[in-house]
């Protein structure tokens, strides 16, 4: 008997992916569809804590949902999909063991989501550390804390100030929050290291364009910047990164500052693996050409069966508040793509027509530290202890399921009476080191003695040599 269940195939299982499928499993009969999600990771990583795990604020394993704990009707593989040959309806998923295989699909919908975007600038490739991951915030953690244990047993001078010097490129909202979230931390950590001091801590925000935080209004973006100086941190304006070769950060305006941890916020771009690997539509900018209702095309033509959303998609934004006409890529309209999608595809199957994504801007919130935020929505701002109540209370109510709720504000409410966890765990990223150092080794075998394995004739020879003497 031939399957007529429909196939759904989910490329990706970050904010959209997840409340896809999520939203799917919700709406949808029992049976109704079959649903497959791929990811090379098993988690949805809620990124805007990422700042807050970079500080020590939230633990990491709450900052990211489990796909198979929370899609119960989904099949969750865990690999990647390298190609997407449409016109067949037909993907191929690469795992990161074993051969690849192809998979067929009725419906595809592509929310791959987006990877940092770099500049070819000498250093950065090999001594950077983005912030689109959960590995990549708790890495800048461990390197903050671990750099001053390092530093507070060396002498003061170059190098220990070397080691407590942070710098970040970028100043949009992920880079100024991270900023904030570390230059917050490193004050917290000077009281438990009294061989240090608050004038040996450096903060250096590189941004090339004469503002930080578009998202807010002018007048909001210049009380950060005025915050951010009074706590010693220091924001570069019209000013680009030249080099970072062996740490050495060298800027346009001739400045140079020698750091040991160097976070790259300066721009993300849609995945390149599934847009390069596939025969959907892409626009100029590398993203899948979507129409307002997610369908994958254009006004004009619909590429059937094929849906996108999220970072990875050119979706129109109609309420006329995106950036040359298209949603910005942020979790916001993510999130709400995703919803919108489960009811799309879910409509299709159903023989209905698929509704039009429409969201207007709610306002932006970010946290700058512990106690210090700032809220923009509108001419209405925020700042200070409100906003940083407000960026909890949003986020935290955003998180998906209750049960990443609880621990959020579970730890938030740890942290409070406890104070930030400053345990540094960098000698994870080298979990054999130590026992490798100790691990007892076969002997190497003796060379066999040289008397015994010469000939007869030659053992001779010294003994004629003798004789004559």
């Amino acid at each position: 008997m031939t399957n007529t269940v429909p196939r759904i195939l989910i490329v990706g299982g970050g904010y959209a992916g997840f409340y896809t499928a999520w939203h799917f499993e919700k709406r949808s009969r029992r049976g109704e569809a079959d649903v497959t999600i791929v990811d090379p990771l098993p988690y949805m990583t809620y990124q805007p804590f990422l700042p807050e795990v970079a500080a020590g604020a939230i633990e990491p394993r709450h900052a990211v949902v489990a796909l198979r704990r929370h899609l119960k009707r989904t099949t969750v593989v865990t690999a990647k999909v390298t190609k997407i040959d449409h016109a067949n309806k037909v993907a191929t998923i690469t795992p990161a063991e074993g051969e690849p295989w192809l998979q067929e699909y009725d419906q595809i919908v592509v929310t791959a989501g987006a990877v940092s975007r770099t500049f070819p600038i000498p250093g950065i490739a090999d001594n950077a550390i983005g912030l689109k991951t959960i590995e990549e915030a708790v890495a800048v953690r461990d390197r903050l804390m671990s750099n001053f244990d390092r530093a507070s047993v060396l002498p003061a001078g170059p190098e220990r100030e070397r080691l407590l010097t942070v710098v970040v490129v970028g100043g949009g909202f992920a880079g100024i929050e991270v900023f904030a979230e570390l230059r917050s931390l490193a004050s917290a950590l000077l009281k438990d290291y009294p061989q240090l001091s608050f004038d040996e801590t450096h903060f250096h925000l590189i941004e090339a364009m004469g503002r930080i935080m578009p998202e807010v209004s002018l007048k909001t973006s210049e009380w950060v910047l005025k915050d951010l100086a009074k706590r010693g941190a220091f924001v570069h304006l019209d000013t680009q990164l030249q080099s970072a070769v062996d740490g050495i950060v060298q800027l346009s305006t001739g400045e140079t500052i020698p750091t040991d941890l160097i976070v790259w916020t300066a721009g993300v771009m849609a995945n390149p693996t599934v847009v390069r690997g596939g025969d959907l539509p892409v626009e100029e900018r590398g993203r899948i050409r979507t129409r307002p209702d997610l369908r994958v095309g254009t006004d004009d033509e619909i590429v059937e069966g094929a849906w996108a959303a999220g970072d990875v998609s050119a979706v129109p934004d109609l309420s006329g508040g995106g950036v040359g006409g298209f949603c910005v890529p942020n979790a916001q309209h993510a999130v709400r793509q995703g919803k919108l999608l489960a009811k799309n595809v879910l409509a299709v199957i159903r023989g209905e027509e698929p509704k039009n994504y429409f969201h207007k801007n709610m306002g932006a919130v970010a946290g700058l530290g512990l106690y210090n935020g700032v809220f923009q929505s509108g001419n209405i701002a925020l700042k200070g202890l409100l906003a940083w109540f407000a960026h909890r209370g949003y986020h935290g109510l955003a998180m998906p399921s209750w049960e990443r709720k609880i621990r959020v504000v579970w730890g938030w409410v740890n942290n409070f009476f406890l104070g930030r966890d400053i345990v540094s765990l960098e000698a994870v990223q080298t979990p054999r080191a130590v026992f490798e150092e100790f691990a007892a080794r076969p002997k190497p075998p003796q060379p066999a003695a040289v008397e015994e394995s010469k000939p007869a004739a030659e053992k001779a020879e010294p003994e004629k040599v003798a004789a004559a003497g």
